[in-house]
């Protein structure tokens, strides 16, 4: 039965600033902290597949206490609210909140609708990364070692999302941000190899793809995917996607004969230097051309996304987004002017 029998149901996507409705949301974050004066709170995060609201559950709220007991992330709610665009982000006041049920299918609810996914074909994108390493890989071993990863890990692929938050974090999301990146890697070095013909040694564009392509391979282990998103394995918590990519392009070297020992070194060396400092992850900083440029590649096609993210479609009429992205930052949206009255 609707929480309000008079109050329109909709999806939390559709809901225009200022507007009080009923619909389906999904939990995915649940944080505690307290006020300046001691008190608990909760700060939480619903979605449905076209956007993510906040929602802050004060301790003299109706909702605290089963916020505290029972409220968990991946856990599907039916409730009434009024959506409002604020400074910190998208928000919803609630009203009333309860667990959804098996009853809820017959209005219209299905888990399925908020697994957000990529807007690509991910079977062509497989195909396309498959398509890149044999364009551009051209060691004979090195070509042999990304295929046979890919090929191992092929049903997560089509599936993994890029992070547990922030960038590409959605169904296809890994395969979307590894195309992107590897195309990108592949442009770069074919326009130093054109710029600094004299290098000794002359710059990979093998390398460079090969370690683009693989460079967040250790997220198939990092990361678990469940209804609220990615969340961390305990393999991904206590060693991180770096380490473990390099453990997957090591063990597979050791399967193919006569593995070139510098080649397995450079191309560890791009897989474990990608993030380029220790605070993102990285025990070293690059320090070969390739792995610069697998640095760079990764690093925009990440922030790039965040940034086109936080500008999707909006109703929201302010010069600024809000705080509430992946880069933490108010991005410019333009300047806000006065529909001027006919005279």
């Amino acid at each position: 039965m609707p929480l309000f029998p008079d109050t329109p149901r909709t999806r939390l996507a559709d809901l225009e600033d200022g507007e009080e409705a009923e619909f389906f949301a999904l939990l995915v974050q649940k944080d505690k902290s307290t006020t300046r004066d001691g008190k608990p709170y909760y700060r939480v995060q619903f979605r449905d597949p076209g956007r993510t609201v906040t929602a802050m559950v004060w301790n003299d709220s109706p909702q605290f206490a089963d916020c505290h007991g029972s409220w968990q992330p991946g856990h599907f709610f039916r409730m009434t609210a009024k959506f409002g665009q604020t400074k910190y982000g998208p928000q919803i006041d609630l009203r009333e909140i309860r667990a959804v049920t098996d009853d809820d299918r017959t209005d219209g609810f299905d888990p399925a609708d908020f697994s957000e996914s990529t807007k690509f074909d991910r079977p062509g994108l497989f195909a396309e990364l498959n398509s890149l390493a044999q364009e551009h890989i051209d060691d004979p071993q090195v070509l042999r070692l990304v295929t046979e990863i890919l090929d191992d890990n092929e049903a997560m692929l089509l599936t993994h999302p890029a992070a547990a938050r922030n960038h590409h974090a959605f169904v296809g999301g890994f395969l979307e941000h590894v195309v992107s990146v590897t195309r990108t890697a592949a442009y770069l070095a074919d326009k130093y190899v054109d710029l600094y013909p004299e290098m000794s040694p002359p710059l990979s564009k093998g390398l460079v793809v090969a370690g683009a392509i693989l460079h967040d391979i250790g997220k198939l282990i990092e990361l678990r995917a469940t209804p609220a998103g990615a969340e961390y394995t305990a393999e991904g918590r206590l060693v991180g996607h770096i380490l473990l990519g390099r453990d997957i392009v090591r063990d597979k070297a050791n399967q193919i004969e006569d593995f070139d020992a510098e080649t397995l070194l450079r191309l560890e060396h791009i897989v474990i230097s990608h993030q380029n400092l220790p605070e993102w992850g990285s025990p070293i900083s690059p320090h070969t051309p390739e792995a610069l440029l697998v640095h760079y590649a990764d690093d925009i096609d990440a922030k790039f996304q965040m940034m086109a993210s936080a500008l999707s479609p909006t109703d929201a009429q302010d010069e600024f987004t809000g705080r509430d992205n992946g880069l933490r930052r108010m991005i410019f949206r333009g300047l806000h002017r006065e529909s001027e009255s006919p005279e």
